[in-house]
């Protein structure tokens, strides 16, 4: 079922599908009322059918949403609609985890450890708010681009009942990173979070999971049956305490497992101040039992004691037996003594026995950086047969050890006559990198590979390559570097794809940012809407959802709401009006000696009346204020006789308009 376009919740608007997993499918979404982007997680239609589930599935989410951690995925809505179970969560933008691994491999220690260390920090508050995740996993695990871990799907592991799995033959999370305890079935707790915890921290350092099968039940035998491969063996470069602390999160006994998320935050911690330091604590489980001792042999000897009165009478007891006879307690103290003594000394027997063949413990040697003679000479010193191999290498000249298994550690012991691996330095092996601008992918990964170098495939957009074809390498094509270094290629994907957001409302930076980023061209023009707020987005050229190529131009009006300023006019009415005289018989006499002098203002299209009365003609100057917004156009009026017309820019400061 797609929900794209729908509103759920009448609220939530569904605008497209991010993910899809075992159990939901994953919209973005925007929320109505609080306009903001949501992630919208809906239960597949095949989960809403078993009661129990939807019931425990309601719970646990609500409980969940009380957790507030900056490294945990925040729950904002729980609630369902028309048979839709959904949850409405922060939506984060980044990778998950999984797909970081999937793309580079193996990780940085450091990097992996300060992962490691949110994660479980999340772990670590959602525990002591008793609530279990039961699904730690890089693909619940989403890194943001400011390389924060946040940690979703909080306690809805547990909502997955037996009736579930068992009607959709469906399992709840991978596998790959449960506990033992979580693969037999068994009682789950927190220390099964932090055995998963451990198979990601493995799995980040060696780009492997610990254990893998062709089978869902065959993956689960081994993690309740077999010892995983330690990490350093796969990767060396992995800090012992490193090691050590992943080893321990993965012990099956869960005695021996970090007890808490805290407990194993401390030694994380202490980890990435003191990598080589020998501080984690391993516990044993060579556990001495209290037993419960019968009295063995009590019934046996009183009966004996009472046969042996009535069949010999009077034959002598032996020394022995006249000092149990005296001391009746010694008898069962000595019992319960060989009861002890007999499995101590059986079980340091067994261990000398099987000493008896070994060799004895000898210190390991560095090799690395040894010439081959040299590391000969110390292994047949310290007692020990090596392995050797070579291959190319830039940093080490030919013949120089580059490494060894056992990895060399200060103090570290090994049988003597057992056999240590080196790999011995061949040199550098230059080669030319292959000119494959132009090529299509396939032909530029195969021609790479068989001049024994590694590719990185980086895809891209290109308005003028076509795509699945190379645009460029770095480095480029005859430049000679070192066979087995990674060459980078840049492949067209074709003319980058972008979809339209809802801007409407915004105001006008946010607006352009939110489209520049996505990669359109903003053109902006303005427009007054007196019932809008000032500065914010009217209307977009461009509809909501609408699919267009990268670079697209798209228009947005934004509302903005000239200010009502005040100015002055200053009119010279003699210069408008002039001399007017008229000679009669008894001389020079002044007719109309005053005129009628109207002022109008014209601002957003109305005309208003300013200013309106007779003024004397000598009246050199008249000064009228006048307020409006932008550019205003004034006029003047003698005896309803237009006789002048300016404009006035109100923009300006302390506008005055002089018409003479």
């Amino acid at each position: 079922m797609n929900l794209e376009g729908k509103l759920i919740g009448n609220r939530y608007e569904i605008l497209e599908i991010i993910g899809k997993g075992g159990m939901a499918t994953v919209y973005k979404a925007q929320d109505q009322i609080l306009k903001r982007y949501v992630a919208v997680k809906v239960l597949r239609e095949e989960f809403t059918t078993d009661e129990e589930f939807i019931r425990r599935f309601n719970t646990e989410a609500q409980s969940a949403a009380s957790l507030t951690h900056q490294n945990i995925v925040s729950i904002y809505d729980v609630g369902n609609q028309d048979n839709i179970y959904y949850i409405v969560m922060e939506l984060i933008q980044g990778k998950t985890l999984k797909q970081i691994i999937d793309e580079d491999g193996v990780l940085p220690w450091k990097w992996s450890l300060n992962i490691a260390i949110q994660i479980a920090s999340a772990l670590e508050v959602a525990h002591k708010n008793h609530i279990v995740h039961r699904d730690i996993k890089p693909h619940n695990i989403i890194i943001t681009e400011d390389g924060i871990a946040k940690v979703t799907d909080f306690g809805i592991a547990k909502a997955v009942s037996n009736s579930t799995i068992t009607a959709f033959g469906t399992t709840i999370g991978s596998v790959h990173y449960f506990s033992p305890e979580h693969a037999r079935g068994g009682y789950t707790d927190a220390k099964s979070d932090l055995y998963s915890l451990g198979v990601v921290i493995y799995e980040m350092l060696t780009g492997r999971v610990p254990f893998d099968a062709d089978t869902p039940v065959s993956i689960a035998l081994k993690h309740m049956q077999e010892k995983p491969i330690e990490p350093i063996k796969l990767n060396p470069s992995i800090p012992y305490s490193v090691n050590k602390i992943i080893m321990k999160a993965m012990e099956k006994d869960l005695n021996l497992r970090y007890q808490s998320a805290t407990e194993m935050l401390k030694d994380l911690n202490m980890a990435l101040k003191n990598p080589d330091g020998d501080f984690v604590k391993t516990a044993s489980n060579e556990m001495a039992y209290t037993q419960r001792i019968d009295t063995v042999g009590q019934e046996e000897y009183m009966s004996d004691k009472s046969n042996t009165s009535e069949e010999k009478g009077k034959k002598k007891k032996g020394k022995l037996g006249q000092f149990f006879e005296k001391y009746p307690a010694a008898k069962y103290i000595i019992i319960i003594l060989l009861l002890i003594l007999i499995p101590v000394v059986g079980f340091f027997g067994t261990q000398a026995v099987l000493n008896l063949g070994r060799g004895n413990d000898v210190k390991l040697p560095n090799f690395v950086n040894m010439t081959r003679e040299e590391a000969e000479r110390a292994a047949e010193e310290a007692g020990l047969q090596l392995e050797i191999t070579e291959e190319f290498n830039s940093e080490l000249e030919i013949g120089k050890v580059i490494s060894q298994e056992p990895q060399y550690m200060e103090g570290y012991l090994v049988k003597e006559d057992s056999t240590v691996k080196i790999v011995i330095s061949k040199g550098e092996n230059i080669k030319p990198v292959p000119d494959v601008v132009g090529k299509t992918r396939e032909e530029a990964e195969a021609e790479l590979k068989a001049a024994e170098f590694q590719v990185e495939v980086i895809e891209e957009a290109s308005d003028k390559v076509e795509a699945g074809y190379v645009i460029r390498q770095d480095p480029e094509g005859d430049e000679e570097r070192n066979a087995g270094e990674t060459i980078k290629i840049y492949v067209s994907t074709g003319i980058k794809q972008i979809t339209m957001e809802h801007v409407i409302g915004q105001p006008e930076a946010d607006a352009k940012k939110t489209l520049t980023d996505l990669g359109f061209e903003v053109n902006v023009v303005y427009e007054e809407d007196t019932s809008k707020d000032d500065g914010t987005v009217l209307r977009q050229s461009i509809d909501v959802g609408t699919t267009v190529d990268d670079g697209t131009e798209v228009t947005l009006t934004v509302n903005r709401i000239e200010e009502i300023k005040n100015g002055t006019v200053n009119i010279n009415l003699k210069s408008l009006i002039g001399e007017e005289i008229e000679i009669a018989d008894d001389g020079v006499t002044e007719i109309n000696p005053t005129v009628r002098v109207r002022i109008t203002v014209t601002s957003e299209g109305s005309e208003e009346t300013v200013y309106d009365r007779d003024q004397r003609k000598d009246n050199t100057n008249l000064s009228v204020p006048v307020s409006g917004r932008g550019t205003i156009t004034v006029k003047v009026f003698i005896n309803d006789v237009r006789e002048a017309q300016e404009t006035l820019n109100l923009n300006s400061s302390n506008p005055v308009l002089t018409i003479d």
